[in-house]
Formats: structure tokens, C-alpha cells, sequence
């Protein structure tokens, strides 16, 4: 390294709190502890690498020692503001847990805490990585950091904080730093390639502000890498690809048109210049994954968030645009699963390269790859009473050179086949002369019957059992035992003009039920059995009144058939003397000799078998 020169991350490391990007929540509260004087003896830094842990330890260290401190603006011209940034440990001792990890390094720092700090107010130790502290040595440290010297603060920074043991982190305050923000780290990126000249693209600076995962230290220190290559001309987002091994968007998508047209040869060809370019098989299945999950961004999220979420510039979408089109969503999750799953293989094969052309050529057998699917879909669409035949998807040609993509019909119009189902008539019959029977309405497992609509007019009385047995019969349940579990747990209380009420024994079962997804269900199965109605949908616990509504209970079966209620309700009512008369007549009369009184049949019964000289059927 020449003499002077420093690295950017090192160059730019902050040394004030303002300066450090993103982090403000940690910002303000560490501010106000340090105006109001509430300086904590142990501190648990934690987040992801190159977030500012250690930058920030430094800066309150720096911030509490210096001769005007505890201040939020150390005045760094002080020994004490001098020392730590040039990271001379005399009352800053800053340690790697990675490399002093054992309890002999723990009981060294232990014998030196008693010792009075040399310049500022505090000795301040910052553990770094302390996650790798063995189990004895944090031990060793649990009493310190549970009751340490008045002058003693601790610093703890992990990147790791479950690893952490709980007794250590109970005994420190902790802040979790975040992700820096792709935004903060290009403005931050900016501002540095202005001061020092360097001559690259916007393109270019967000390309490596995405490349960072949040880390502003792995920014700077790209960067830093490309700063040589902007001389005389730009750096732009190819050479950051070429120096990060990526390729390019052009290569990725014409190797992904090829796979989308089922196109093997094609695709093994555009493999062959890309591996012949220097880039490894792993390498190359791991940007073609993350382009397919760029391609399944483009289809689920809105517009407005693609330049964020892909990295993509507007242009590169639009050329996007007729792939994205010409696949269904589950085709492209396939492809994101099967280029996983070769990406693993791998790493386990001795010869990468005849596994990445096995792999390119399955992936290009999209169509073959994903029949599955379409069955799966097919037969669901059969259940449901008919099937279409949907056409096949277009093909995408693609032409680099005009920057243009477009998709061609590779085949005539489809003519829509609609097969239609024929309706069995005959357990929906039973069921109906079943509710006429027994006034209760059965659980109807047959799918045709869940089709069928409940006609409704409020203007009339309502058999609320029997609307509550076709609405249970309308939601989307594959097995009975889901539709018998609602049925013995809620009933209809209410159908009318002022609302519809279904209530629920339990109150877990009301919560159940009244779960967004399941609400929903139960709304449109609603709807489905009464039509369109414009009346609100209550699912509620019970109420004693309710229990007026449960489903009587199944009465065993009797020998002999009771006469219809209401034949017999009809019927006047007959006088004792009319039935001595009636009897007295059968008896005279010698074809009926052989008629007799049943005793477990009612007078009225009797009366009614022997005068119409009829039978009582078991």
C-alpha cells in the first residue's frame, strides 16, 4: 500500500454521530443520553456487517472522553479525541473476540479494570464479534458487566446477538442497527466519488449500492476497487459486473427467451459464449435465479416499486415486459426452485460443467416441465363442472440489436371446448323429501348439490335449518367432516331483511369463524345459497335465546309410523261416544272380524285405520 494512502471505508469512517448514515433511531437516543447525562456501564450493539457498530462504539467513546465531553460534538484535536481515531489503545482498548476468545483473554481484561484511565474520564473496552466468546469466558465477564467500576464502560458489538448469552445481554442496554437503505448508501457513494474525482456512472453507483446488502463498508470498499478504472473513461454497470463476476442483462435475457420458448438448442448455445467468457457454473445459475425473481417481482408487484425491488432501469423493463406476460406464475416459481435445486447439485459433482448443460436443458423444457401443473389445473377445473382448453403460450423473439422484444402466435386459434357435467338428481331428491320428513336439512356430500342456488324471498318465512344446511353445503370444503364440525358448532339464528346472524357455541369456534380468510368464506357462501343480498353477515357467540334454533335431536325409529301431524290436526275432533259407535259397527259387520285395536296406536289412530280399513306399516 503506498505511503498515506488509505482505503475509502477507512478514509470516510465517521467520526461524529451525524455522520453516520442511516441509524437515526440509534442517533437520537444515544444523543439524548449523552446531553442528559445517562451514559449506561455496558452497551450490546447488534445488526448486520458494515452497518456502523464499531464506528459507533469509537464515536460515543470518543464523545464521552473528550476533554469537553461528555459532548455530542467532540472537539478532536484533544489526546484523548486524537487517540481513538487513531486507534491507539490507552482508555479505549478495543478487542477481537474472534482471536481473544478464551477465559485467560477475559481474566487480562478483568485484572486491568481497576486501573484508572490515563486522559479521559472513562476506560471504555469495545468487544468486537463478542458472540465468539467462549461459554467460560463470558462467565468470567458476568460480574464486571453486571457491577463494574464507576469508570468503566462496555461495549459489546455482534453480528450474531442469539449466540449471545441471555445473563450477558439482560445486563446491557441494546441497540439493533439496521440495513442501510440502498437510497442512503447511493447519495453517501456520490458525495465520496465527487470529492475524490472518481468518474463513474449513476448506473454504476447504484448497481454497487445494491451489490452491498445494506453494508455501507463493502460500498466504499468497491468503490474503492473500480476507482483505478474510471481514468479516462466512465465506469459503468458492465464493469462492475465483470468485476463482481455477473452477467450481463442482455446475456440473462436472451438465455431466459430461449428457456421460455422451450428452446434448447438455442439456450445451450448462449450457455456456451457465457461460460466461455470465464464465468463458473454456480455463478451462472445463481444470476439466472435471481433474474427469474426479478421476472416474478415484475408480475406481482406494482409498477411504481420495480426500479427498487429489481434494480432495473425502465428500458430493461420494458424488454422485460413480454416474458413476464407469456408465464404464469407458478411456471416461474418452478423455474426458481429447479434452478435452486442444480445449484446445489452443484456443489457436490466433479464436473460442473456437463451438470450446468443437463440443468439449462431441463429448464428449457418448460412446457414438458410444467404439464403437471396444467393437469392438476385441469382436473380441478373438471371437479368444478367443466374444463377449457386454453392455447399454448406464445413464443418471445428477441432482438438485442434493435433493443426490442416481441412475442409471435406459434399456432392456429384454439376453438374453447366446454364439457358440461350432468347433474345427479337423485341425492338432492332424497335430501328434500328428507327435510320434508323430518324438518332437518342433511349434509349433502355430493359437489353437484353445492352448486345448486336456495331460493329466497324474505317476504316469507324462512326454514332456518334448512338455509343453514345449504349455505354450510355451499363453502368450499373438500371433506365432510369440515362442514359436519359448523354444522355442530353454529346455527342460523336469523335470515331476514335486517341481517343475516349465525350463531356459534364457542368462543374460540366465534373466533375461528371470524377470521378474515374464514369470514370471507362464509360471506360468499352466504351470497351463493340467497343471492346477492344487500344485508350484513353477523357471526356471533350464542345467546340462551338462540337455543330455540339448535337441530333436534335425532328421535330413535318407532315400529309403527306415526300419522302425519298435521292429517291428524285437520281432522275433527271425535267424541268418545263417536268412536264407541264406530267400533260397535266394525265389530257387527263380519268382514271386519279380524280388526283389532292396536294399544300402541292412539284412539284417534285406531279410529282412523279401522274406518278406512287400512294398514299400520312397521
Amino acid at each position: 500500500m503506498a505511503e498515506g494512502y488509505l482505503p475509502l471505508y477507512r478514509k470516510y469512517r465517521p467520526q461524529k454521530l451525524e455522520d453516520i448514515v442511516g441509524q437515526a433511531h440509534i442517533k437520537r437516543a444515544l444523543t439524548n443520553a449523552i446531553e442528559q447525562n445517562k451514559i449506561s456501564h455496558a452497551y450490546l450493539f447488534t445488526g448486520p456487517r458494515g452497518t456502523g457498530k464499531t464506528s459507533t462504539a469509537r464515536i460515543l467513546a470518543k464523545s464521552l472522553n473528550c476533554v469537553n465531553g461528555p459532548t455530542v460534538e467532540p472537539c478532536e484535536v484533544c489526546e484523548s479525541c486524537k487517540a481513538i481515531t487513531n486507534t491507539i489503545p490507552i482508555d479505549v482498548i478495543e478487542m477481537d473476540a474472534a482471536s481473544n476468545r478464551s477465559v485467560d483473554d477475559a481474566h487480562e481484561i478483568l485484572e486491568k479494570v481497576n486501573y484508572a484511565p490515563v486522559h479521559g474520564k472513562y476506560k471504555i473496552y469495545i468487544i468486537d464479534e463478542v458472540h465468539m466468546l467462549t461459554t467460560q469466558a463470558f462467565n468470567a465477564l458476568l460480574k464486571t458487566l453486571e457491577e463494574p467500576p464507576k469508570n468503566v464502560i462496555f461495549i459489546l458489538a455482534t453480528t450474531e446477538s442469539h449466540k449471545v448469552l441471555d445473563t450477558i445481554k439482560s445486563r446491557c442496554q441494546r441497540f439493533d442497527f439496521k440495513r442501510i437503505t440502498t437510497n442512503d448508501i447511493i447519495e453517501h457513494l456520490k458525495k465520496i466519488a465527487k470529492k475524490e474525482s472518481i468518474n463513474i456512472t449513476d448506473g454504476a453507483i447504484s448497481l454497487i449500492a445494491k451489490s452491498s446488502a445494506g453494508g455501507m463498508r463493502d460500498s466504499l470498499a468497491l468503490l474503492d476497487q473500480v476507482s483505478t478504472m474510471g481514468s479516462n473513461e466512465a465506469i459503468t454497470e458492465s464493469d462492475i459486473n465483470n468485476l463482481l463476476g455477473r452477467l450481463s442483462f442482455d446475456s440473462l435475457l436472451e438465455l431466459t427467451t430461449h428457456i421460455t420458448n422451450s428452446d434448447g438448442a438455442s439456450a445451450i448455445n448462449t450457455l456456451e459464449k457465457i461460460y466461455n467468457d470465464g464465468n463458473e457454473p454456480i455463478q451462472i445459475l445463481t444470476n439466472l435465479m435471481l433474474f427469474f425473481k426479478n421476472i416474478l417481482i415484475y408480475k406481482t408487484c406494482d409498477k411504481s416499486v420495480l426500479p427498487d425491488l429489481t434494480g432495473l432501469t425502465e428500458d430493461q423493463l420494458n424488454l422485460l415486459k413480454p416474458i413476464k406476460d407469456s408465464l404464469d406464475t407458478h411456471q416461474i416459481i418452478f423455474l426458481i426452485n429447479k434452478t435452486s435445486d442444480y445449484i446445489k447439485e452443484l456443489k457436490t459433482v466433479t464436473n460442473q460443467q456437463v451438470w450446468l448443460e443437463v440443468g439449462l436443458i431441463d429448464l428449457a423444457n418448460l412446457t414438458d416441465n410444467t404439464r403437471l401443473v396444467d393437469l392438476e389445473a385441469r382436473i380441478t377445473r373438471l371437479e368444478g363442472g367443466e374444463v377449457s382448453q386454453a392455447a399454448p403460450s406464445p413464443k418471445v423473439v428477441v432482438n438485442l440489436k434493435e433493443r426490442k422484444i416481441e412475442k409471435v402466435s406459434n399456432s392456429a386459434p384454439v376453438v374453447e371446448e366446454v364439457v358440461h357435467k350432468e347433474v345427479a338428481k337423485e341425492p338432492v331428491e332424497k335430501a328434500e323429501q328428507a327435510v320434508q320428513n323430518d324438518k332437518v336439512q342433511p349434509i349433502i356430500e355430493d359437489k353437484s348439490a353445492e352448486s345448486s342456488e336456495h331460493i329466497v324471498n324474505f317476504d316469507s318465512s324462512l326454514d332456518l335449518m334448512s338455509t343453514w344446511s345449504a349455505i354450510i353445503n355451499a363453502l368450499p370444503i373438500k371433506d365432510g367432516g369440515g362442514r359436519a364440525s359448523i354444522m355442530a358448532m353454529a346455527s342460523l339464528v336469523q335470515c331476514d331483511k335486517d341481517g343475516i346472524v349465525i350463531a356459534v357455541k364457542s368462543p374460540t369456534y366465534t373466533e375461528k369463524l371470524n377470521a378474515p380468510e374464514k369470514k370471507k368464506t362464509m360471506v360468499e357462501a352466504v351470497h351463493k345459497v340467497l343471492g346477492n343480498i344487500d344485508v350484513p353477515v353477523v357471526i356471533r357467540l350464542r345467546k340462551p335465546d338462540d337455543i330455540k334454533y339448535d337441530k333436534p335431536k335425532p328421535t330413535p325409529p318407532k315400529k309403527k309410523m306415526v300419522p302425519p301431524k298435521d292429517l291428524v290436526d285437520n281432522e275433527p275432533e271425535v267424541s268418545e261416544q263417536e268412536i264407541e259407535t264406530v267400533n260397535q259397527a266394525k265389530s257387527e259387520n263380519p268382514e271386519n272380524k279380524g280388526v283389532k285395536n292396536d294399544s300402541t296406536l292412539s284412539d284417534q289412530a285406531n279410529m282412523i285405520v279401522n274406518l278406512f280399513d287400512g294398514k299400520v306399516l312397521d
